[in-house]
């Protein structure tokens, strides 16, 4: 009997050991949990003031009407031709719109890293593009307009629209979106005729609305 209660103690005591251990445990991953760095806040937007979202929106325009008169001469397919010729059309009534607003406001566009970088970017298609010819250029010119109207459409809903303080300008870009989400399914249909993929047609930065 006296072996058979040491025995019984022995396993409890045991029991008791392990349940503390345990307890011990659970407190160091508990402890190990708290210690760890929290998440990094996701970057927030750039902002923009109202005279650079001008100078932005001019930057923009001025890319698509050198692009789009450099199409009507090099490209020898006639949609490619009308494309181009509705894109020098549209933006110029943008650029019209928009230099009679900052006028109205006495607002002088201010030049920042956003509107240097689109005439940049600009600059850099069209030379990229400058020894093509025939069907080569109006397929390069087609995916680029695909390519650069889902980033206009980006700029407008990440930094402009959010960015933006002045009422008039802020209804001159709700105005623009739609004409831009035109032009890239335009650009997109004739990329598809000519065999192109659907390039540009993701969302890019995760809050870009699907047009």
């Amino acid at each position: 009997m006296k072996t058979r209660a040491a025995l019984l103690l022995l396993l409890a005591s045991m029991a008791c050991a392990k349940k503390d251990d345990d307890v011990a445990a659970g407190g160091a991953m508990n402890d190990s949990a708290s210690m760890m760095p929290a998440p990094a806040p996701a970057p927030a937007a750039p902002t923009v003031t109202d005279p650079q979202s001008a100078a932005i929106v001019v930057a923009a325009n001025n890319v698509e009407i050198a692009a789009g008169r450099d199409a009507q001469k090099k490209s020898s397919n006639a949609k490619v031709k009308e494309f181009a010729k509705r894109m020098v059309t549209d933006h110029n009534g943008v650029n019209a719109a928009a230099t009679a607003l900052v006028k109205k406001l006495n607002v002088t566009p201010e030049e920042s890293d956003a509107s240097r970088g689109q005439t940049t970017a600009g600059d850099a298609a069209m030379a990229s593009m400058k020894d093509m010819k025939g069907a080569d250029f109006d397929r390069a010119y087609i995916a680029n307009e695909v390519t650069y109207h889902v980033n206009l459409l980006d700029a407008i809903d990440k930094i402009l629209l959010p960015s933006v303080q002045n009422a008039e300008l802020r209804g001159l870009l709700e105005k623009t979106r739609p004409a831009v989400v035109a032009h890239l399914e335009h650009a997109r249909e004739l990329q598809a005729s000519m065999g192109g993929g659907a390039m540009g047609g993701g969302n890019m930065s995760g809050g870009t609305k699907q047009p």
